[in-house]
């Protein structure tokens, strides 16, 4: 699939005018709704009607590409993957920045994480052109990962002394924080985790969770996000300018509907999941359970605005260093009221 991305990269910019266009992209994560009922049917069957056939698209999700998700940005640098959905938590290992706009915590709804995409989405754009010459051309975000727990919980300052599947550093900062101890695991593992007293808790999406069967091992689940899994899809800057004008306008108008599209269903099935998991007539797609969904408590608002300045953001500076605050302070304190300070 690499060396196919690279002889990819290597011909588009030889491409006439007239010629017909053959896309290779890497898609997002495959087996999941934003990869097979958006992704994938946007490039194959869409993209030949925006652009009256001139273009035909190949897709494949990246994690069954032989591609790291590490490694996407790098490659997509090179122009080895010239055309492909990036997840910025995967990638944030190596440049925290990227992944500001998903912090734990910081966006415990969808309208909350809307406005700090909206916020951070400039300077995003020119973090991807300048270290990586790629240009943004959608954001997109999977549902709301939740916590499930085996035992009753009312909220965040109940999880002290408990073991919690985790998938990401910012994660585990806030559980340590919170007393907790953190656990990586696999995301098929988490139902065997939970039943056989590995965890107590698991860190999980409310429909996927449900999908696993959560509901027949779990009792409790809270609706506030800890984090989501913000992705963006980019297209490296030389094949992207080498596509005719015409196709990069048919492309861009259809992007814009592919991500609010995938923006809607994250909504919808973060609902559909809480439906689902407390056996409301509402659950179309998946297992209804006798699961207790707790609401957002003013408590926890407050005590989630405390961890951000107190544990996430101080995280993220030592990973991220002074460039991290200067981004913060100018775009996110002013709507949230907590500054970043250098370490």
């Amino acid at each position: 699939m690499v060396l196919a991305l690279l002889a990819l990269a290597r011909t588009v910019p030889a491409l006439a005018d007239e010629a017909p266009i053959s896309l290779k992209i890497v898609g997002g994560l495959g087996g999941v709704s934003q990869y097979t009922r958006s992704e994938m049917p946007f490039w194959t069957g869409q993209v030949p009607q925006l652009t009256r056939g001139r273009v035909r698209a190949e897709i494949a999700p990246f994690d069954r590409s032989g591609i790291r998700g590490p490694e996407m940005l790098p490659l997509m640098r090179l122009g080895v993957v010239p055309f492909g959905t990036v997840l910025l938590s995967v990638s944030s290992s190596d440049e925290p920045e990227i992944n500001a706009v998903d912090l734990a915590v910081l966006n415990p709804d969808i309208a909350t994480l809307r406005r700090t995409v909206g916020l951070l989405r400039p300077r995003l754009e020119t973090l991807l052109k300048e270290r990586f010459n790629v240009v943004l051309l959608a954001v997109y975000t999977y549902p709301a990962q939740v916590v499930f727990c085996r035992q009753p919980f009312s909220g965040l300052g109940d999880l002290s002394g408990r073991r919690v599947r985790v998938s990401s550093v910012g994660q585990s900062e806030l559980f340590e924080a919170l007393g907790a101890t953190p656990v990586v695991i696999p995301f098929a593992g988490i139902p065997a985790a939970l039943r056989d007293g590995i965890v107590e808790c698991a860190v999980t999406g409310s429909l996927s969770g449900n999908t696993l069967g959560l509901p027949g091992i779990a009792t409790y689940v809270s609706r506030q996000a800890i984090s989501w899994g913000v992705s963006v899809f980019a297209a490296n800057a030389g094949a992207w300018a080498a596509l005719p004008e015409e196709v990069r306008r048919q492309l861009q108008a259809g992007l814009v509907d592919l991500q609010e599209q995938i923006w809607r269903a994250a909504e919808q099935e973060t609902e559909e999941g809480f439906a689902c998991n407390a056996g409301r007539p509402e659950c179309v797609n998946g297992t209804r359970g006798q699961m207790v969904v707790l609401d957002d408590e003013p408590r926890d608002r407050q005590r989630r605005a405390q961890l951000l300045r107190d544990v996430i953001l101080p995280g993220w500076v030592r990973r991220c260093g002074s460039d991290c605050v200067e981004t913060w302070n100018t775009t996110m304190a002013p709507s949230r009221g907590i500054l970043a300070r250098p370490e």
